[in-house]
């Protein structure tokens, strides 16, 4: 079975790192797919950019850890995520995809072909991604509505019950409205 890959286009400014390594993860993996199977690798490309704008959460910017050992005796090293974002502001973003990412053979190959992050706004995809594309929209603090990792209109039929806030009440109404017009209604 051939898989098309798509590609998205994701603005990390003023995002929260983890909601914003929950979407991408999802989109990696291709639980956005109707055609989505837990053991196949269904995912598309994510190109992310800003990724020196990201935020943290409370004070996590001070207070989180990443740890890392050198392999020496005493070589176990800590690092503040203000420390990381100076030296390199994209290992921030991918430490936390990874995290989001079962520990499988998968793991890996979701990130290194298809995980392009950049620290600025400029990327060197614009064959697969037009100017004309509009990064996904931003990850809600509570889920509200009908949000599904912001793709509603681009893999939704428009008369299907996904798109819109009250798309199920107005998808009943069309359905009666319907009924009343069908020359099979008589009363």
């Amino acid at each position: 079975m051939a898989m098309q890959r798509c590609w998205h286009l994701v603005d990390a400014k003023h995002q929260i790192v983890g909601r914003l390594a929950v979407q991408i993860a999802n989109i990696l993996k291709g639980k956005h797919k109707p055609t989505f199977e837990n053991g196949r690798d269904m995912g598309d490309h994510v190109v992310v950019i800003n990724a020196e704008r990201v935020k943290f959460s409370s004070k996590k910017m001070k207070t989180k850890l990443y740890r890392y050992h050198t392999g020496y005796p005493g070589g176990l090293k800590e690092k503040t995520p203000e420390r990381m974002m100076e030296k390199n502001p994209r290992f921030v973003l991918k430490h936390a995809v990874l995290g989001m990412l079962k520990r499988n053979r998968h793991r890996h190959r979701y990130t290194r072909k298809r995980l392009h992050i950049y620290a600025g706004p400029n990327h060197p995809h614009q064959s697969e991604l037009p100017a004309a594309v509009q990064p996904l929209p931003r990850v809600p603090r509570a889920l509200q509505g009908s949000f599904h990792f912001g793709l509603n209109t681009a893999y939704a039929d428009p008369n299907s019950l996904l798109v819109g806030r009250h798309s199920k009440t107005n998808f009943f109404r069309k359905v009666l409205e319907q009924q009343k017009k069908s020359p099979l209604n008589t009363k």
